[in-house]
């Protein structure tokens, strides 16, 4: 299981969307959507 992977597990188990995890983290949506989906920032 990668990283993207197992975030969006963990936030799911945890009942979370990606709009209040991202809170919880103090970033974008956005943000959390690129980690889950496995794209990498630059």
């Amino acid at each position: 299981m990668d990283l993207s992977e197992k975030l969006y597990t963990l936030r799911r188990q945890s009942g979370l969307s990606q709009e209040q995890l991202a809170e919880k983290l103090g970033v974008s949506r956005q943000a959390v959507s690129k980690w889950e989906s496995g794209v990498s920032h630059s």
